[in-house]
Order: C-alpha cells, then sequence, then structure tokens
C-alpha cells in the first residue's frame, strides 16, 4: 500500500515542516537515530549501525518519523527496525551494505508505511532475553528456598523460569592440575534440556549456583504480555526484535519457548509496574520468600517513576512478613542512586548492566546474559 504523506494518521507532508516545531521535531528525532547508531549498535551489528545512520542522515525520511509517530517510546529504532522485518520487509542481514541497500528499504518501508505504522502503534519493543537467567541464578540460587518470582516487565515470561534450563560458566581462571588457559566450568542444570546459556565470569566456584533455586510462584506485570507459546504472532515478534548478525540469540530464544512450553503458565497482569505491583505482591505464598525482580526494563520510565518505582519495592518487601528481596540488573544510569561504575567511556561494551541486590551492587552483566564479572573496585568500595 502506498502511503500517503498528507493524510495517514498524524502524519504531515514535508511541505508542512518548514516551521520551528516541525523541524525540531524531526532534528530530534534524526539524533536519535544518530545516537542509537553509535552507542548502541556500533559494535553490535553492523547493519544496524549502518541503517539508523543513514535515516539519521535523510531529512525528509525523519519527516515521515516524526510527523506520523508519536513523541516517545514509539519513535524508538528497535521498534521501526522490527517493524520492517515482522511484516518482511528488507532485512540487510549481512552489513555493511551501501546507499543502493538502504535506497531499497527506504523505498519497500515508505511504500508499506501505513502497515508498518500499524505494528509500530501495536507493538512495542520487549525484547524477552532468557540467557539473562544465567546472570540472575547465582543470586537466586543464594536466597532463603523456596521462591516466589515476579518480574516486572515480563515480557512473554521466560526469565521466570530459570528452573527449566541449563547454564555453563565459564572462566579463565582455571582449576588446580589443569593447563593454562583451560576454561574451568561450572555447570548446573537439567543436563538434557533442550537449551543452554554459557555465561563467562570472573567469580570463583563457589560463588556459583551449585543446583537450581526451588521456585513454588511466578508472576508478572507487562503493558502487553506477550505468549509465545501459545501465539506464534507473539513468537515472530520476539524474533523480530532480535538484531541482524544475532542468529544465536533467536536460536536460543526459540529453544527457551520450547524448554517452557509444557511448564504451567505464569499468571502475567497487564498493566502499568507502578499501579499493579501491590496487589501482584500480596498475591505471593506467604511461606515462600518473595523476590521482585527486573532487567533491563526502567529505562523505559521517566526518572521520577524509576524513584517512586524503588520506593515502593522497598516499601512492600518491608512490609511483608518475613520480607524478601530486590534483584535489578540495569544500566548504571537508570539507577543512579546505586552505585555506577567507573567503566563508562560511550564504548560498546558500555551496554553492561548493573546487577544489584537490595539496592547494593553486585556485578557487571552483558545485556544478553553473556557475562558476569566483578564491580570495578572503585566502585565496590563504594558500594
Amino acid at each position: 500500500m502506498v502511503v500517503n504523506v498528507e493524510s495517514a494518521g498524524n502524519t504531515v507532508s514535508s511541505g508542512n515542516v518548514k516551521g520551528g516545531i516541525g523541524r525540531s521535531a524531526a532534528a530530534d528525532l534524526a539524533e536519535r537515530y544518530r545516537e542509537f547508531s553509535w552507542r548502541e549498535a556500533r559494535g553490535r551489528s553492523d547493519a544496524h549501525a549502518e541503517l539508523t545512520a543513514r535515516i539519521s542522515q535523510d531529512p525528509e525520511f525523519c519527516d515521515l518519523l516524526s510527523g506520523s509517530l508519536p513523541a516517545g517510546n514509539k519513535q524508538q529504532p528497535n521498534l521501526l527496525l522490527a517493524a520492517v522485518r515482522q511484516l518482511d520487509g528488507p532485512h540487510a542481514e549481512q552489513g555493511p551494505r551501501d546507499e543502493a541497500a538502504y535506497g531499497r528499504w527506504r523505498e519497500w518501508t515508505v511504500r508499506h508505511w501505513d502497515e508498518v505504522r500499524s505494528v509500530i502503534m501495536q507493538r512495542a519493543t520487549q525484547t524477552n532475553e532468557p540467557a539473562r537467567c544465567a546472570t540472575l541464578l547465582p543470586l537466586l540460587a543464594r536466597l532463603p528456598q523456596p521462591l516466589a518470582l515476579l518480574e516486572v516487565g515480563a515480557s512473554a515470561g521466560l526469565c521466570l523460569h530459570p528452573d527449566s534450563y541449563r547454564y555453563r560458566y565459564e572462566s579463565a581462571s582455571r582449576y588446580e592440575g589443569q593447563p593454562a588457559g583451560t576454561p574451568r566450568t561450572v555447570e548446573v542444570g537439567a543436563p538434557d534440556g533442550p537449551v543452554e546459556f554459557r555465561c563467562r565470569t570472573d567469580w570463583a566456584p563457589e560463588e556459583l549456583p551449585g543446583r537450581l533455586p526451588e521456585i513454588v510462584w511466578r508472576a508478572g506485570i507487562d503493558l502487553n504480555p506477550l505468549d509465545p507459546a501459545g501465539a506464534p504472532d507473539d513468537l515472530r515478534w520476539l524474533q523480530s526484535l532480535v538484531w541482524p548478525g544475532e542468529g544465536e540469540r533467536t536460536a536460543r530464544l526459540s529453544a527457551a519457548v520450547e524448554a517452557v512450553r509444557a511448564a504451567p503458565r505464569p499468571r502475567i497482569v497487564r498493566g502499568d509496574l507502578i499501579d499493579e505491583l501491590p496487589a501482584l505482591a500480596a498475591a505471593a505464598p506467604p511461606e515462600a520468600t518473595l523476590v521482585v525482580f527486573h532487567s533491563a526494563v526502567l529505562n523505559y520510565l521517566p526518572p521520577a517513576r524509576r524513584e517512586e518505582f524503588a520506593r515502593l519495592v522497598r516499601s512492600l518487601l518491608d512490609g511483608r512478613p518475613g520480607g524478601g528481596h530486590w534483584i535489578s540488573n540495569e544500566h548504571h544510569s537508570v539507577l543512579p542512586w546505586i552505585t555506577a561504575p567507573e567503566h563508562h567511556s560511550g564504548r560498546p561494551e558500555d551496554g553492561r548492566l548493573t546487577l544489584a541486590l537490595d539496592g547494593r551492587p553486585v556485578a557487571l552483566t552483558g545485556p544478553h546474559g553473556e557475562s558476569l564479572h566483578r564491580l570495578p573496585k572503585a566502585a565496590a568500595r563504594r558500594g
């Protein structure tokens, strides 16, 4: 379907953006894509890095995006890129490409803009990376058992099943008697499970889990819960959110869905995380240790709401008989009152998250659960 740039939804024509408001909105959006290319996609996905850089230098296309989509989360680069992939548009799987390749992607996207915009308005960037369980597991296993898990921003709820997966922790250190350079390995979980998560670490073997946690209750909150085991379109959307060049993540996602397909579905409430948290937390069985956790979620909230959420979690756990625990796994800029690591430099590795238990920083983790490392010494001392 050919988009009518003058009348599609809130779209404005290029002739209507000569004033300060339209031009400012398009310029702000262009800067957002430029930042995404440099700070998020660079070094991780050549295809997405080049594509978003070219979009940032395309004033007419930025006019279309800023005029068609509401400001805020609906203008996220991830959302546009995934929507095009969801509709089988040009994927540019092997980047970097060239100007001609961008021209084909742009032409297809503009020609199908009504469909692309419809996906964007219906969906959200809610990646569900089950491999993050590898970085959460060492904390979950050491808490008083059994556990009641409550995930904020649960998406499809795959991280509510840490006891359904296999884990392999690998370290550059070595066991006594092993040759230098031989990885030290700790394995946990069912050996015949359909998916294994590998995690590089500098933690000692005794700091890593020797068994899976006992979980007696699982629940979550999300603005738009997904059910990839029961709804093929939901699984396809999650796969569309995986970036070009990350085929291993796509395979891991599908395997995790298979691993939990036969398990009882967790209760995932649709709604705002602050509004829904008190009632859902109250439903957790009193004999279990309640664990409220989240991973790469709070960056979607404005700073004031993040602070409100933190106060709410502390209040709920303090008021619960027997207490409970709060595990956060967020970029250090999201929760600034938690110790910020000193490694921040603008490089792609700064995408690492800060794992914290009850507001105390514990480790730096890879954004997809691929690594678990000690905090820099200076930051650890401040914590």
